[in-house]
């Protein structure tokens, strides 16, 4: 087993020997405190160094480790420190490499000088008060500036010596601000503000240490940023170099860390503090060209990938990185590519960033709450969204294309629905969004953005519940339906849910099948009929109560059902003499399925007591139902009583026989 060591006293350092340890090496870690100690997990082939060493006690070290490598990823101002770790290096034999901290741009306004003495002088000549948050070991510089207690504050390590270096340099406790970061862009604003700071003084100490969040606060908060450059640096290796070269070196195979990131509607410009640091960190984005021009930073590893196999690909191979980013429109959970996504990253550190929702922000610009919308999406998907206007007061709808939103608003205008309000949300998120408020009928002839979102408002909403009227349906006179009350028991029977695919086997005039479709909203119903007087009132039916998912299929059972989908769900109303030719093609279709069957003879009820107990199947219920029906006769109320029906329900259990 490989040896490695790493001076490890920064974040790269810290993240290089977990990424390590994880892998088949034994590695030892050099902190030069026990708090730096902390901040690393303990791990079965991971040892600890926790004080700080001289040049002597380092040489001492890797000759009686016997290391095969030493990595050195120290401060870049320890300058120092990487001088005796290369001298112990040169001696002990042992190969040495360098991790370098990537340097960022000089933000507009920034002052730079070349050292902490040159800051000391430039605020000198200097009013207002100062945040230092180049920690403590070179604090006392700063005494020399004239009212240093007075003016100073100083972000230092919750550590001893740190406190201790404060006491000595002169600052009161009420000047001292002791805390771990990292520190988020909003972070510094607050202590910048607290403080009243007209500047903040730092080290170009890169990404990874907070420089870019430094910078953003500066800004914001009006102060002046002072930045004491990088002593010069030893030849060496970023963080995504280093690891390349580890892996190809000692054979190491590491878990890429994946992060879905959701960037929100638009440029990107919502997104969340997590959001922008994974991005930040990220060795590469992945994503559509569009979210990758909105959030990639100058020299960033990009790789263009919309596709969920596209996207594992580009992990594979891109081994000269460790940590991805996927960016996402929107929200991670909100009709988001990661869903898909997820099952392929099982060999992946993942971890899922969420974002803000187009229904989030549309519904914020409205002024309005979205805990009661129905979110759906018709962006790359087929679907009737009718059904559901009908039935909820408020939907909220992902639209896609160019004409999506004129064809959605000439759809509900069709459909009767022209009345209901639409607020057209386009590019949101974007310099140029727009929103545009009318009835659907007033916008079906406008024109729209592809990127474009709806709020679509009915009040006069009624929520679908099951067993319809008998008077809603198209019927006719030879033609059978299903009625009332027997088909509210069976479509309790049955169980259906929301993405089953139903056959209904001898629809009639479709009473099943239109309440299947609307019960199975997001799956899909196949009426089977061989009359063709029925089959026209089934299609009659359907465009009355818009069930794009209602499917009529013109044939006799079972032959005309071989090339259908394979059931969930089962209603068979008229077998036509074909019931155990059509319960054996179901249930090889799908040994599962859940079958309910009607019967009104005693024949018919003989018969599927014999599929019942024929079959193997694990669960079988039948029941008898009498219903009677009032009627008036002069100032009474008689019952009717209707013919009995026998009502069977059927299925195998998963791992039943």
């Amino acid at each position: 087993m490989y040896k490695l060591c790493v001076f490890a006293g920064t974040t790269e350092g810290r993240e290089l020997v977990e990424l390590l340890a994880e892998a088949s090496v034994e590695v030892t870690a050099c902190v030069a405190t026990e708090y730096g100690e902390a901040l690393l997990t303990p791990r079965e082939r991971l040892t600890v160094s926790n004080r700080r060493l001289t040049a002597e006690e380092m040489e001492a070290l890797l000759r009686r480790e016997s290391f095969d490598l030493v990595v050195d990823a120290t401060h870049p101002y320890a300058a120092e420190v990487t001088e005796n770790i290369v001298r112990a290096c040169r001696a002990a034999g042992v190969e040495y490499l360098r991790l370098l901290r990537g340097t960022d741009e000089a933000p507009e306004g920034a002052v730079y000088v070349p050292d902490i003495e040159a800051a000391v002088a430039y605020l000198v000549g200097t009013e207002g008060n100062i945040l230092l948050t180049t920690g403590s070991k070179e604090l006392a510089k700063y005494a020399a500036l004239p009212g240093f207690a007075e003016r100073v504050y100083a972000r230092v390590l919750p550590m001893a010596a740190s406190l201790e270096a404060c006491r000595a340099a002169g600052l009161g406790p009420d000047r001292i601000i002791a805390m771990q970061g990292p520190f988020s862009r909003e972070m510094n604003i607050a202590m910048l503000r607290a403080v009243s700071a007209r500047y903040m003084v730092t080290k170009d100490t890169g990404g990874t240490g907070g420089f870019g969040e430094k910078a953003a606060a500066a800004k914001e908060a009006a102060a002046v940023l002072v930045v004491a450059g990088r002593p010069p640096q030893r030849e060496g290796l970023d963080f995504a170099g280093t690891v390349e070269l580890l892996c190809r070196r000692f054979d190491l195979h590491i878990r890429p860390q994946v992060a879905l990131v959701g960037i929100g509607p638009g440029s990107g410009g919502g997104m969340t503090g997590d959001a922008r640091r994974a991005i930040r960190e990220a060795d590469c984005l992945i994503g559509a060209r569009r979210m990758l021009e909105a959030v990639r930073r100058d020299g960033q590893a990009v790789c263009e990938a919309v596709a969920p196999g596209d996207i594992v690909q580009c992990i594979r191979e891109r081994r000269d990185c460790r940590r991805f980013a996927v960016v996402l429109s929107g929200d991670t959970g909100f009709f988001s590519g990661a869903k898909r996504l997820m099952p392929l990253l099982s060999d992946c550190e993942t971890r899922v960033l969420p974002g803000l929702s187009s229904m989030q922000v549309l519904c914020a610009r409205m002024g309005t709450s979205y805990e009661d919308v129905v979110p759906l999406s018709l962006h790359g998907r087929d679907g009737d969204i009718v059904p559901d206007i009908w039935q909820n007061r408020r939907v909220f709808a992902l639209v896609g294309g160019p004409e999506g939103m004129a064809d959605l608003c000439r759809t509900l205008t069709e459909a009767g629905l022209g009345q209901v309000r639409v607020t057209a949300g386009e590019r949101l998120g974007y310099p140029e969004e727009r929103l545009t408020a009318g009835t659907a009928a007033e916008l079906a002839e406008g024109s729209f953005d592809p990127l474009s979102a709806a709020l679509i408002e009915n009040d006069r909403a009624r929520p679908f519940t099951p067993g319809l009227p008998d008077e809603a349906f198209q019927r006719g006179e030879a033609v059978p339906m299903t009625k009332r009350e027997v088909r509210c028991c069976a479509l309790s029977r049955l169980e259906l849910t929301s993405d089953a695919v139903c056959w209904d086997v001898g629809a009639g005039t479709g009473s099943v099948s239109i309440e299947m479709a609307l019960l199975a909203r997001r799956g899909k119903v196949f009426a089977i009929e061989k009359n063709e007087s029925a089959l026209a009132l089934l299609a009659e039916n359907r465009r009355k109560f818009h069930v794009s998912n209602l499917e009529t299929v013109s044939g006799r059972a079972p032959e005309a059902c071989r090339e259908l989908p394979a059931p969930t769900h089962v209603f068979i109303g008229g077998s036509a003499g074909n019931l155990r030719e059509i319960v054996s093609l179901v249930l090889e279709k799908n040994p599962a399925a859940r079958l309910v069957m009607t019967a009104v003879t005693l024949e018919s009820a003989a018969e599927m007591t014999g599929v019942m107990k024929d079959f193997g199947f694990t669960e079988t219920d039948a029941v008898c139902l009498n219903a009677a029906r009032s009627r008036t006769a002069g100032p009474y109320h008689l019952m009717t009583a209707q013919n009995p029906v026998y009502l069977f329900t059927l299925q195998r259990r998963e791992g039943a026989v």
